[in-house]
């Protein structure tokens, strides 16, 4: 199998030392879930994970999420709840929503603000080894004593980099910062916040240390797999490479980077901020779930895509759905078993090639197709079992 990996801008091999995949996904912010966007990133990174184990990896993934961050807070006063009742409503919505997509929920869910310790202990060890300074309770990143800063992910240039950085939640204009770059990890405390304890004083993390931190906590310095929208790259996924291999000596912090591409809405990226969302909880009321899926897998993990034609593309999904369920409920004969091993290997070699979905799923359509012409006629119970196998390594439910 080959991946196209963001850290070295190319399909590599994916291997593995050990037999084990370690593998990290950024979570949700849970202040409006599930949208369309956030469906496509765990999805698709549901499906790297179930092909790893059909080519008999074992897998260890953790899934965060950052239920404190100005998002939350701004839409908890815009609501008059409390913040903690609002994440907790928002991110019991995401997990029904993916569980009724059948993504599996990965080996651990940890939340940002039962991990402040492990945060804490990172920011105090960027500290002690020079990478990181405190102003007035604020802990900043040093990204000058860092000379490989952003030069892992991204080549752009200083200018750039900080236009990007702050539509990403950087503040340029911190005057505590020592460069507008500089990005913060630890927050003193703001009044109305809820904070922590920390040597510095009241406060709560930053965005990028928390992923770090609990990567490490449940993976250790080094994984195998870091995956997220392709918005993520910079900053955020390339603040956690400089922090995370700077606090531990040991690099790659990441052996392969897996960016999915955006899901847009009449030309615009789909995101919370804009306001363009079409939420999985709404489709849920007019598909069945694995239609959804399939038209989601139809779509290939790096090729950004619109939602536009949306009705058509799930009626499509739709119907190969149909084909699959009659493919798998057909009555076998007594004739020679039917031989689908072309459709397997054409469907292993789709998956092979950088994950392409798509593909794979049209040798699903055709393997349900073969099956339903010979219904009656041949023997089609190892036919059956190779549909059912397949069809779980891309989710689906028909195959439980």
């Amino acid at each position: 199998m080959k991946l196209y990996n963001t850290l070295t801008g190319q399909l590599d091999p994916v291997t593995s030392d050990d037999g084990v995949f370690r593998m990290y996904v950024c979570g949700v912010t849970p202040y409006a879930t599930t949208h369309l966007g956030h469906a496509f990133t765990y999805i698709c990174f549901d499906v790297l994970e179930r092909y790893l184990e059909y080519k008999g990896y074992e897998t260890l993934t953790v899934q965060n999420v950052t239920d404190i961050d100005d998002d939350i807070l701004r839409k908890a006063n815009e609501e008059g709840i409390p913040w903690d009742e609002l994440g907790k409503r928002e991110t019991d919505k995401f997990i029904k929503d993916i569980k009724a997509l059948n993504i599996r929920m990965p080996d651990h869910f940890p939340y940002a603000t039962q991990e402040v310790p492990q945060i804490i202990d990172m920011v105090r060890g960027l500290l002690d080894k020079g990478y990181a300074y405190e102003v007035e309770g604020n802990v900043y990143y040093d990204i000058k004593k860092d000379s490989e800063f952003a030069h892992h992910l991204v080549d752009m240039p200083y200018e750039q980099l900080l236009a990007t950085a702050n539509e990403r939640g950087n503040f340029p204009d911190d005057e505590k910062k020592r460069d507008p770059l500089d990005f913060v990890l630890w927050q003193a405390a703001q009044p109305g916040e809820p904070t922590w304890a920390s040597p510095w004083g009241e406060g709560r993390p930053g965005w990028h240390i928390e992923c770090s931190a609990m990567s490490m906590h449940y993976l250790g310095p080094k994984i195998d797999v870091h995956a997220g929208g392709s918005d993520l790259i910079f900053p955020h996924h390339s603040c956690e490479i400089a922090q995370s291999e700077r606090y531990s000596g040991e690099a790659p912090f990441v052996r392969y980077w897996f960016h999915i591409a955006m899901v847009r809405m009449d030309g615009e990226k789909m995101s919370k901020s804009l306001g363009n969302m079409v939420f999985v909880r709404d489709l849920l009321k007019q598909h069945a779930a694995d239609a959804i899926r399939l038209y989601l897998l139809s779509h290939h993990y790096r090729d950004p895509w619109s939602v536009d034609s949306r009705d058509e593309e799930i009626a499509q999904a739709t119907e190969r759905l149909r084909r699959i369920q009659a493919a798998l409920e057909a009555a076998s004969g007594d004739g020679e078993p039917l031989d689908v091993s072309t459709y397997e290997q054409a469907f292993v070699a789709a998956m092979d090639d950088d994950l392409h979905t798509g593909q794979a799923i049209a040798q699903l359509d055709a393997l349900a197709t073969a099956i339903i012409d010979v219904t009656g006629e041949r023997d089609l119970h190892q036919a059956q079992t190779t549909l059912r196998t397949l069809c779980d390594v891309v989710g689906l439910s028909p195959a439980n």
